[in-house]
């Protein structure tokens, strides 16, 4: 087995970078969701709403920059493009999105398919003994499985 200078399997941070960049990807996609959110959102919760979505794509911001100087970290190369956050894009795309309650509904969405990928990832990082990885995405899960009971509740649904 070959091993980066992070003692690393040097096939498995390949893989792990590449799971990364499709998270890196649909991280952006639902960033830019959220700016959309937060720039197009209308009704009587207009004022909590325009506020919360702000501090989700803040936060988004921030969990950009770390996926891809981690992807960076194992040797790998972070997507850039919109072309490429298309092409690895799994999340819906939300196109004008005014109303709360499908406002809401489409960052719950969003989060339950970034879970989907960082799951994969923690599986991965965990076989690899990548512990700089695997702490990142079980962060990531722990904070976004709160968000989306706390969304779903705002909803009055069951999680």
């Amino acid at each position: 087995m070959k091993t980066n200078s992070l003692g690393l399997d040097v096939k498995k941070t390949e893989v792990l970078a590449a799971e990364l960049n499709i998270l890196l990807a649909n991280f952006q996609v639902y960033y830019q969701n959220l700016r959309g959110l937060h720039w197009n959102i209308r009704g009587k919760r207009f004022f909590d709403l325009h506020v919360k979505f702000e501090e989700l794509y803040n936060d988004s911001q921030l969990k950009i920059d770390l996926i891809a100087e981690r992807i960076l970290t194992l040797g790998g190369r972070p997507l850039h493009t919109f072309e490429d956050y298309i092409k690895n894009n799994k999340l819906f795309v939300g196109k004008d999105v005014s109303k709360d309650e499908e406002a809401v509904g489409l960052i719950v969405s969003s989060l339950a398919q970034l879970l989907k990928i960082e799951r994969v990832i923690l599986q991965q990082s965990d076989e690899a003994s990548d512990e700089g990885t695997n702490s990142m995405m079980s962060d990531f899960i722990k904070e976004q499985e709160k968000t989306i009971w706390m969304m779903k509740a705002w909803l009055e649904e069951e999680i």
